[in-house]
């Protein structure tokens, strides 16, 4: 299998200033921090497959520290209903009144840990405030904080008491990465920093979240050019084309690659975005947007493997057909 592409060289000076404050509790993970940066600036929002005890929790703590946001963390388990997600109105004796009690998910930065151990009504909690940003909770919608970031961490689906999540739902995050061991060496820098005192626990912030939504409108603004959107969409449509493809990557699957290529872009401190921008970030974006047929699985292939083929036969436009 091709060998994933490298984290880059990230030239904005926030973001290169936000990377290094969670290096600082994250040990050899720069590539999973930029994804997850890339997320937070774009709207969306991340899927880690792994098993415990990786770092997942310590990232996005880290983060959540390091521009000042409100962090939550939701574990997921059988009995949890969707109310203990949103939250749930409570009559007051007080008042005579009901009053809203706003669940876990009203926050900055979610962590929704081991997501595929809850039922599938309570993942669907979820649902509404991935894609629009907002709850509905007795029939009144309330409109989640921004910036607004869920990352949602899930077990390997051969773990026992695992329930795969809906494709509507796998759909709605931006990307799905797993973060992975960490070699010897980086290992050894885990125990030293560790020794006697967590470094989560002296992390300052650097940024605040007024620079962060400044820093989502000027993502926004960055610019994608026709030809740019044209590979993107042929990107997507050949994930319908594959030969091992039962059900191909859906037009979100187009907006999120493009949004997520214009955040990559001002990350490298550029107002517009290249083919090679969308080709770095197809397999994080679409692997989990795809259902492979039988012939497939039976013969080993993953989706992930799937990405990687379609993107190195789809052409990528000349440096003259994307300018400006």
């Amino acid at each position: 299998m091709r060998n994933r592409p490298e984290p880059s060289v990230v030239k904005h000076p926030h973001v290169h200033r936000l990377i290094e404050n969670v290096e600082k509790v994250v040990v050899g993970k720069s590539r999973e921090i930029e994804l997850s940066l890339i997320a937070l600036l774009s709207g969306g929002h991340v899927l880690l497959e792994d098993v415990p005890g990786v770092g997942k929790t310590m990232m996005v703590r880290a983060m959540a520290k390091s521009i000042g946001a409100e962090f939550k963390r939701i574990q997921f388990t059988p009995d949890l209903l969707p109310s203990d997600v949103t939250g749930v109105s409570v009559f007051s004796q007080k008042t005579m009144e009901f009053q809203f009690r706003p669940g876990p998910v009203m926050t900055n930065i979610v962590l929704a840990d081991e997501i595929n151990r809850t039922s599938p009504k309570t993942q669907a909690a979820l649902l509404e405030a991935l894609e629009e940003g907002s709850v509905t909770t007795d029939g009144e919608t309330r409109v989640l904080p921004d910036p607004f970031l869920v990352m949602a961490t899930q077990n390997p689906i051969e773990y026992g008491g695992t329930y795969p999540l809906p494709e509507a739902q796998l759909d709605r995050f931006l990307f799905k990465f797993k973060i992975g061991y960490p070699s010897k060496s980086e290992e050894l820098e885990v125990l030293n920093r560790v020794e006697s005192r967590h470094p989560i626990e002296e992390l300052q912030s650097v940024l605040s979240l007024e620079d962060i939504l400044e820093m989502k409108k000027e993502v926004k603004e960055t610019f994608v050019n026709e030809n740019v959107k044209q590979y993107i969409i042929n990107i997507v449509n050949a994930t319908r084309q594959h030969h091992a493809v039962f059900l191909g990557a859906s037009p979100r699957a187009s907006i999120a690659l493009m949004k997520a290529g214009q955040a990559y872009a001002y990350m490298q401190g550029r107002d517009y975005v290249l083919p090679d921008d969308i080709k770095y970030l197809a397999p994080f974006a679409l692997q989990h947007r795809m259902i492979l047929n039988s012939d497939a699985k039976l013969s080993n292939a993953t989706n992930e493997r799937v990405v990687y083929d379609v993107v190195e036969q789809v052409h990528i436009p000349t440096g003259k057909e994307t300018a400006r």
